[in-house]
């Protein structure tokens, strides 16, 4: 994919573990940084309170003949290589499928899946 500064979204490609994945749709990410909270007394706003927040990569993808269903249910420890049209890399390793099994949409074979972890980092 060519890096056009003008270009901002559009085609996107994804990697689990080096193998590549149709992305039919609503590919998204969150970069691991902190959750922060206010905290506040009776007397005012006193600062704010900072705890680690995991990354997340997660996209709409298609149920071909080469994708293991299986296999993504079980994953863990899995490095997520998405790849927007912006030119970024996004980046996650030690990651691990979460939320209920995959389901499969018989009618275009489209599934939902998301990935948490640790380290997910814009490259």
């Amino acid at each position: 994919m060519a890096n056009d500064p003008n270009r901002i979204a559009g085609t996107a490609s994804v990697t689990i573990d080096g193998q590549s994945f149709t992305i039919v749709g609503e590919g998204t990410y969150r970069l691991s940084a902190e959750h922060r909270e206010t905290l506040k007394g009776q007397t005012g706003v006193e600062g704010f309170s900072a705890m680690p927040m995991e990354g997340k990569i997660s996209w709409k993808g298609r149920d071909g003949y080469n994708v293991d269903i299986d296999a993504l249910n079980a994953a863990t420890n899995a490095t997520i290589v998405l790849s927007p049209a912006n030119g970024k890399s996004i980046i996650g390793r030690n990651m691990w499928r979460v939320g209920d099994p995959i389901e499969v949409n018989t009618e275009d074979g489209s599934f939902t899946i998301q990935f948490d972890g640790p380290d997910v980092i814009a490259a």
